[in-house]
């Protein structure tokens, strides 16, 4: 992260948020056609959206919303947790050092090459981001199709069950072990990628 990320003002924060919540509505919502809620209409913003919840925003220079996640401590509520944790074999794994990365978001206005670039720029940001915070896992839900991609990236990543049916279709839990030989995988398969878009970690309450 640079210092310009660390010194990020509250105004510009919160711009990267505004367009976050609107790129998951156009994605999640008008897209994908998931039941979710919406908020002003623009905004879609969960339960799981609050002062717990961590923000990786990637933005281009012009400053729109090009990718994020949103990260979730596994000891507080979170989806896998609190929603489906029949999808694991065994116990949901939580810990003080294991997140949930859920709203993995590709802004829907992008070419194929450029959505390609974003993806890869916030999985290097997610690794990152763990290696830096002291993140020894992620959890995840997904489904199967995407499951399948996030499972060939590299990294040391395994099913935490077998895939279930979900209102038409199948989803999956997964765990992301993230160690000092993270990068290194990830870079042989060509996904870990040095930032060009403009980083914003953010940890602001949702209003």
């Amino acid at each position: 992260m640079s210092q310009a990320s660390l010194t990020m003002k509250p105004r510009i924060q919160q711009q990267a948020m505004r367009a976050m919540f609107a790129a998951r509505k156009q994605v999640f919502v008008d897209l994908l056609e998931w039941d979710l809620p919406v908020l002003e209409g623009r905004f879609e913003i969960d339960q799981f959206d609050t002062a717990d919840a961590r923000y990786l925003i990637l933005l281009s220079p012009e400053g729109e919303h090009r990718a994020s996640a949103r990260l979730l401590p596994s000891i507080a509520p979170h989806i896998l947790g609190d929603l489906y944790p029949h999808l694991c074999d065994g116990e949901v794994p939580r810990g003080p050092a294991i997140m949930e990365i859920s709203r993995f978001c590709l802004d829907r206005h992008q070419d194929a090459a450029s959505r390609l670039a974003s993806r890869n720029q916030l999985v290097t940001a997610l690794v990152d981001h763990a290696l830096r915070e002291g993140i020894c896992c992620y959890t995840g839900v997904a489904e199967l199709g995407w499951l399948a991609q996030i499972l060939r990236f590299g990294w040391h990543c395994e099913p935490l069950g077998e895939p279930r049916g979900d209102r038409g279709s199948k989803i999956g839990a997964l765990a992301i072990r993230i160690d000092r030989t993270t990068r290194a995988s990830l870079e042989r398969t060509g996904i870990y990628t040095p930032l060009s878009l403009q980083l914003i970690e953010s940890r602001e309450p949702v209003a």
